[in-house]
Order: structure tokens, then C-alpha cells, then sequence
């Protein structure tokens, strides 16, 4: 009946610390999640290098050369004269060449910086050295919401910051207290090891070790639980969260393993040592 009992408890905290795990894991979802989305902000930032009129397709090759050789570029894209005139023309329902008898546009680049060039001050260093190009008449993109998303994503990034510390908090909380009420069950029998002259490790070591295994195997379950939800977040409702490289996916479960294995470690040698420490006639005071 007891060990029936000890078992039902030993799954009842597995489960506890499995969800708690899960919410571990969720946290590292949405940082990577709030990641991906500010580079693609950051990445979608359109910097239009407007080309003379003389510009030839000589002139273009070797502005295209210029980009592709550029680190702060992530893609560009080239738009004619053509079809500039056919946007202007969808956009604004008038054909400024209907009444001046030529296409008064000119052809443009546009340019989308990578994550780390996407500052106002990069764009500034990447708008003057392509407006010093003889060919590119001016270089146009919106400073001002370049500035409010660079303020705004550092707002976002610390209160992010803060909220995940928080929740990893709360959860380092949760399974130490799961770990000691599995333990509380065990204390007469940790007094007993101390009273027959058993050293403080081979009392902690069997608790240790069990709960170990028991985070280790909460984690693998906590990362199945997340799989699910991601995939049915990604596949059922088209949302993809983050990119699922091998490298965010190695990151989120190696958090959530040791996330498991280290709480439940430093649960284990706190709850053991609070009754190694306690007297016999304590332990029925508790």
C-alpha cells in the first residue's frame, strides 16, 4: 500500500514538473518567437535608390554588383521605369505621361537591409554611399519610422526580457515545492539514514539521483507536449512562430532538459538537507 502510494506521488510530481517544464518551454517559444518577428520588421525596412535618367544597364550591373558584395543587404529588387509608371498609375488612377508625351519616372533599386544594418544610423551610412554613385539620383526610406521601430523593439526586447525571467522564476518555484512535498513523505526515513551514521550524500544521493531521471523524463515529455502545440499552431493555422532551424530547436530543448535536470538537483539537495538538518521531534511538528 505504501510503495502503491509512493508511486501515485512519484507520478503526481513527474506530471507537475512535465507542465511546468512545458511552461519553460513556452517562454523560449515566444523569445524566439518576438526574435523572428522583429528581424522580419527590421528586414522588410525599404531603403529606394532612385537611378538618373541616363542610367544605363552597364550602370545597373554595377550597382547590383555593389549590393550583392554589400553586408548590410539582405535582397533588393530592381523596378523599371515601366513599372513604376503602371504602380503610379494603379495607386494614383492618373498616367503622367498622357499629358507630358514621355514617362517622367525613373527606374529604382529597392533595397532591404539584414537585421544588424537596420539601425537609423546604419541606413544613414548605407543612404550616403549610395547617393555617392553618380547614377543614383537619391536614395528615399522612412527615417522617422526607422527611429520609432529602433525604440520601440528595444522597449519590447526588456520587457520581454523581464517577463521571461519572471515566469522562470514562478516555475523554478513550482517544482521545488513539487520536489519537497515528494520528499516530505521521506523524512522519516532521511532521519533514520542520519541517525544509523549514514554521511549527508548517501541520504541525498537516491533522492538526487530518482529526481534527476524524473526531470530528465519530464522534460522529454514537456518537449513532445511542445512539439504538438507548435506544430498545430504552424500546420493547423498557418502561423509559423520561428524559424525551425536546427539551432533554435537544439536551443529550446536544451533549455527545457536542463532546465529540468538543474531545478530538480537543486530542489533535491535543499528539501534532503532541511530534514538531514532537523531534529527527531520535529519532524512531527511539520
Amino acid at each position: 500500500m505504501r510503495k502503491h502510494r509512493f508511486r501515485n506521488s512519484y507520478l503526481t510530481a513527474a506530471v507537475s514538473v512535465s507542465l511546468v517544464l512545458c511552461l519553460v518551454g513556452v517562454e523560449c517559444v515566444l523569445l524566439l518567437s518576438a526574435g523572428a518577428l522583429i528581424t522580419r520588421m527590421r528586414e522588410n525596412m525599404t531603403l529606394t535608390a532612385v537611378l538618373t535618367q541616363e542610367a544605363d544597364s552597364a550602370q545597373c550591373a554595377q550597382l547590383e554588383q555593389i549590393l550583392n558584395a554589400k553586408e548590410g543587404c539582405s535582397r533588393y529588387a530592381y523596378v523599371s521605369k515601366e513599372q513604376a509608371l503602371a504602380e503610379h498609375i494603379e495607386s494614383l488612377g492618373e498616367d503622367p505621361s498622357a499629358f507630358l508625351g514621355y514617362n517622367p519616372l525613373s527606374a529604382s533599386y529597392e533595397i532591404h537591409p539584414t537585421d544588424a544594418y537596420s539601425s537609423p544610423d546604419s541606413l544613414d551610412v548605407i543612404a550616403a554611399q549610395l547617393e555617392a554613385l553618380p547614377y543614383v539620383k537619391e536614395v528615399i526610406y522612412p527615417r522617422d519610422l526607422a527611429d520609432l521601430m529602433s525604440s520601440n523593439v528595444n522597449e519590447i526586447s526588456v520587457i520581454l526580457l523581464v517577463v521571461g525571467l519572471v515566469l522562470l522564476l514562478v516555475s523554478m518555484v513550482l517544482i521545488v515545492n513539487t520536489i519537497r512535498l515528494q520528499i516530505y513523505a521521506k523524512r522519516f526515513l532521511i532521519n533514520t539514514m542520519t541517525l544509523v551514521g549514514a554521511t549527508s550524500w548517501v541520504t541525498r544521493r537516491p533522492f538526487v539521483l530518482r529526481n534527476m531521471l524524473m526531470g530528465f523524463i519530464a522534460g522529454l515529455v514537456a518537449l513532445v507536449i511542445l512539439s504538438a502545440l507548435v506544430y498545430y499552431v504552424d500546420v493547423k493555422m498557418g502561423i509559423l512562430l520561428f524559424p525551425l532551424t536546427w539551432t533554435n530547436i537544439a536551443f529550446v530543448s536544451a533549455v527545457v532538459l536542463c532546465s529540468g535536470l538543474l531545478i530538480t538537483l537543486l530542489a533535491s539537495l535543499i528539501a534532503t538537507g532541511r530534514y538531514i538538518r532537523m531534529d527527531n521531534n520535529s519532524l512531527y511538528e511539520i
